[in-house]
């Protein structure tokens, strides 16, 4: 008997009136250098100004000016902020891409273009708003040099008008985004007037996309996870900041540069509190930040793959002399220079093992903007406290992209500075030895120069309990086996797992950092298509928790979802899980260097439990699978090292 094939929801026809209220993409096709981002951050805001849940993406070339450049806007009534696959509307004003840009979209989406571009005659089902932009700028703004930046306020206005996004709201973010610039805003708002003008007199509506006023945006903010990450940094106390620049890592140092001279001189003196070093490359900046990590400093770098590989060195000096510094690795795409301006999860191995001998590193792996601020801070305590590096893996659709989020929460637990040796200790103990494990988690006492307390000579080189040189095995085994006990201990200080258990699911996701968003939405996807229930581990830290064994044990199939090829979190996972367990899982990977999207992780999940995928031209949906895959419930162990929510 042949399987029935679920419904699929009919594709709207060109006379298809039917409204799409608030859940819609925007891409804008421009040109790298021309001042559009403006335009689309403003465009974002008033979106955002109507109560919409939005994300903002932009794709960048890695040249300074001059080739191609694409910003999506994503609308959805839903929360959901991962990138849509689908371009519901476009806004075309790159001669050089606009052809591929129309021939690659859906059936009834809608484009605006430059009028001499010609492109309706490329398709006939889709919406064409062509715009004279070059005539209508004319009028605007008489200095040529000025009119490129200007003409993209232009779209803005056409889009405002056809969407019927509030024009006071547009107003509002146009001052928000230029507001100490008044000529500006003047300029740019007779622009945004002309082209909602024109698109008033000269179109009539034939899309269904708009938007509506909602109110889930209420007490939320924008902003990109790099500048998150300075904040978090700048709340955690760091006095030293070392870094060479790297896209995408650079305005990271850049932002938290700017608090540091805000809220760091005293004022009194007028003196900086804190160092700022721009670095000749990599290794001198992580050199820097352990150096200040061994003087007491709270210190930082960060960088991205090319600087990681760079710092591997370094990196076994701090393991091994264990020196407290944190790094921040803002991802791309490799290997070598790769796609210097496209994201990718594929440091995680590399990082894990950093250096060469027997290295393992603490990791965070923040998902969100509001994670780049609290593992931000809590990087810095968990370096001193476990006197180790530790790496905050974010990557570029985190760090460079516009995202919405809570607003922080103050900081209100004193600082954490480990075990730093004082006379009432050094009384308890006796006698310090740097690398004697005095509690028996591995963790030593360390001292600090000029805090009156015992020195010690480090050495990256061989050494016994007391830091003095040494090549004996024993005391080579004994230090290292010790720092092991350490990484162990580590694991339940780190931030725990985010866990929901469906109790009818046999099927588990796992994923992490920025991959989290599109398994939410997939989760959806699969749910209300082929009615298959999952569950969700999310990672937030390595070394793992052994609540991963248990949400293995729970399910059948688990579906690993990462950016990468080579299933990096997957591998780590092997190392650590019983052959029993790894059976369990599975792969889905995503590494074209554009983040990943809910549809590609739905097709690949459908595909690998044995269903047919049918491919539409709205998108893909699957069908009842050939065999039976859908189990029942499966025996619930209870964990207590993660943050769960079962659903019953």
């Amino acid at each position: 008997m042949a399987p029935p094939d679920v419904a699929v929801k009919e594709i709207p026809t060109s006379t298809d009136t039917k409204q799409i209220v608030n859940d819609f993409s925007i891409q804008i096709a421009t040109v790298n250098g021309s001042g559009s981002q403006t335009a689309n951050l403003i465009l974002l805001r008033s979106i955002f100004g109507m109560g919409i849940p939005v994300s903002g993406k932009n794709m960048f070339p890695s040249n300074i000016a001059g080739l191609p450049t694409w910003f999506t806007i994503r609308a959805n009534k839903d929360g959901y902020v991962a990138r849509k696959k689908e371009v519901d509307f476009l806004v075309a004003m790159n001669p050089e891409t606009a052809r591929e840009d129309v021939l690659t979209l859906k059936p009834n989406a809608a484009v605006i273009y430059d009028e001499p571009l010609n492109l309706s005659t490329l398709r006939d089902d889709l919406t064409y708003y062509p715009v004279p932009f070059n005539k209508l700028v004319q009028g605007v703004c008489k200095p040529p040099k000025l009119r490129v930046l200007v003409r993209n306020m232009i779209y803005d206005g056409v889009l405002a008008q056809l969407l019927g996004i509030d024009r006071r709201g547009m107003e509002q973010a146009l001052e928000k985004q230029l507001g100490r610039k008044p000529k500006a805003v003047e300029l740019n708002q007779e622009a945004l007037d002309v082209g909602f003008q024109y698109a008033e007199q000269h179109f009539e509506k034939g899309d269904p996309y708009r938007v509506e006023p909602l109110d889930k945006t209420a007490g939320k903010i924008l902003i990109e996870g790099n500048a998150a990450a300075a904040i978090g940094s700048l709340m955690a106390g760091v006095t030293v900041v070392t870094w060479y620049p790297i896209t995408p890592s650079s305005s990271l140092c850049e932002t938290l540069i700017d608090y540091l001279r805000e809220y760091r001189v005293d004022k009194e003196t007028g003196k900086a509190t804190f160092a700022v070093v721009q670095a000749e490359d990599e290794i001198a900046a992580v050199g820097m930040a352990i150096g200040a990590g061994w003087a007491g400093a709270r210190s930082m770098t960060s960088t991205s793959g090319p600087g990681i590989s760079l710092m591997g060195e370094f990196a076994g000096l701090a393991y091994y002399g264990e020196i407290p510094t944190v790094i921040f690795d803002v991802q791309r795409v490799g290997p070598s220079t790769g796609l210097p301006t496209r994201t990718a999860q594929g440091d995680i191995l590399t990082t894990a093992f950093l250096s060469h001998g027997d290295t393992r590193h603490l990791m965070l792996f923040p998902s969100s903007v509001e994670e780049c601020y609290s593992m931000g801070m809590e990087a810095f305590d968990l370096a001193e406290r476990f006197q180790t590096p530790v790496f905050v893996m974010s990557d570029l659709d985190l760090g460079m992209n516009t995202w919405m989020s809570d607003e922080f929460e103050y900081p209100t637990k004193p600082i954490d500075r480990g075990k730093v040796l004082d006379k009432p200790t050094l009384d308890r103990i006796g006698k310090f030895g740097r690398y004697h494990d005095v509690d028996g988690d591995g963790v030593p006492y360390r001292t600090i120069p000029g805090d009156e307390m015992p020195a010690y000579f480090l050495r990256g080189s061989g050494h016994n309990e007391w830091a003095q040189y040494s090549e004996r095995p024993d005391d080579y085994l004994q230090n290292v086996d010790r720092i092991g006990k350490k990484f162990e201990t580590a694991r339940d200080w780190l931030p725990a797992p985010v866990v929901e258990i469906n109790r009818r699911a046999s099927i588990g996701f796992i994923a992490y950092g920025t991959s989290h968003w599109a398994v939410v939405e997939s989760r959806d996807q699969l749910n209300d298509e082929v009615d298959l229930e999952t569950s969700y581990y999310r990672v937030c830290a390595y070394p793992f928790r052994t609540a991963l064994e248990s949400f293995i044990d729970r399910h059948e199939r688990v579906y690993v979802v990462e950016q990468n090829r080579d299933a990096q979190m997957l591998s780590l996972m092997k190392l650590e899980l019983t052959p029993e367990h790894v059976s369990r899982l599975r792969s889905v990977l995503h590494y074209s260097g554009l983040p990943i999207d809910a549809r590609s992780i739905t097709d690949e999940v459908l595909l690998q439990e044995g269903y047919r995928v049918r491919k539409t031209e709205k998108a893909s949906v699957g069908l009842a699978p050939d065999a039976g895959t859908g189990g029942g419930g499966v025996g619930l162990r209870d964990s207590s090292d993660a943050r769960t929510k079962e659903e019953s």
